[in-house]
């Protein structure tokens, strides 16, 4: 059984940092990503990276100030979010499945994690 856990978000001020993890298991897929939704909105995709190779992939919302990174021996993706602004509050999804090209295919969604930015 496939399963995609989320941690790490909550409440920061404008211009603080998070980082959120992922913990993935049951099976190990080609790509992980993490996208987002905020109120109202559709949701978006942030960055992904290729679980074998290490190459990372960015909106360009994310370009600059979110840095996507790995633990394979943890099973583990991971979301440094720097310099954070209100636009930024979301609900954060982890998602696994193939790459296309600078983006992936979800086959499957973490539960979520709500983040937070105030101004």
């Amino acid at each position: 059984q496939v399963q995609l856990v989320e941690s790490g978000g909550g409440l920061v001020q404008a211009g603080g940092s998070l980082r959120l993890s992922c913990a993935a298991s049951g099976r190990t897929f080609r790509a992980y990503g993490w996208f987002r939704q905020a109120p109202g909105k559709e949701r978006e995709y942030v960055g992904g990276i290729g679980w074998s190779t290490g190459s990372t992939f960015y909106a360009d919302s994310a370009k600059g100030r979110f840095t996507i990174s790995r633990d394979n021996a943890k099973n583990t993706m991971y979301l440094q979010m720097n310099s954070l602004t209100p636009e930024d509050t979301a609900v954060y999804y982890c998602a696994a499945g193939a790459l296309l090209g600078p983006g992936i295919e979800p086959d499957y969604w973490g539960q979520g994690t709500q983040v937070t930015v105030s101004s």
